[in-house]
């Protein structure tokens, strides 16, 4: 189960935002880098350890980031370099957010890396489905949109009931979490791919 499966049906909610914004001419290549620079900051304000302002820009990317590909749909301006630009975005986004989480000491570093090489083999073997012919697989137990309502609600929770569960934050068992299940659902996709190609 990932949220990521259900891109089209949430697709009614950005219409109207999709609408004002092709009117004030923003396209999607703007949402990209907007999506981009918010997930930079994020990584800079969470290594400052301005934890509620690091989530307010972790929501700000998520939102750019679903608002690209609406608008992108919606202008008819879909296109390889762009999908391919998308994903770049999405990766360093990954990077920048979690690496910021570590790197700032709200977690130990090496429960970051742990989250950090599950996140990134899901979402790699996810896009590689499409590169042997299968087609991009959102399959799996985490995808990147759970993983970006996970860091809100975590975060927003760590903020208002600030604790320690056996020395980890919320943060710190967040990503423990993603590590976890950012490899299993890597295995998942991994065998779904496997069982597909020849």
């Amino acid at each position: 189960m990932t949220l990521d499966q259900y891109r089209s049906q949430a697709q009614v909610f950005f219409d109207p935002l999709v609408s004002i914004a092709i009117k004030c001419r923003m396209n999607a290549n703007f949402f990209t880098l907007a999506a981009f620079l918010a997930s930079a900051a994020a990584g800079v304000l969470f290594y400052f350890r301005l934890e509620l302002w690091g989530i307010v820009a972790v929501a700000l990317n998520a939102f750019c980031d679903a608002m690209d590909g609406a608008v992108a749909r919606a202008m008819k301006t879909q296109s390889l370099r762009g999908d391919f630009l998308d994903h770049a975005v999405d990766r360093y986004a990954d990077i920048f957010i979690i690496t910021g989480i570590f790197a700032g000491g709200l977690v130990p570093w090496q429960i970051g890396v742990f989250a950090l090489t599950g996140v990134l083999m899901a979402s790699y073997l996810g896009t590689q489905a499409q590169a042997v012919g299968v087609g991009r697989y959102y399959g799996g137990i985490l995808g990147r949109a759970d993983r970006l309502v996970l860091i809100l609600v975590v975060g927003v929770v760590g903020l208002l009931l600030p604790m320690q569960i056996y020395g980890l934050t919320w943060l710190g068992w967040l990503l423990v979490m993603f590590g976890i299940f950012g490899h299993i659902t890597a295995f998942q996709r991994f065998a779904y791919v496997w069982a597909k190609v020849e």
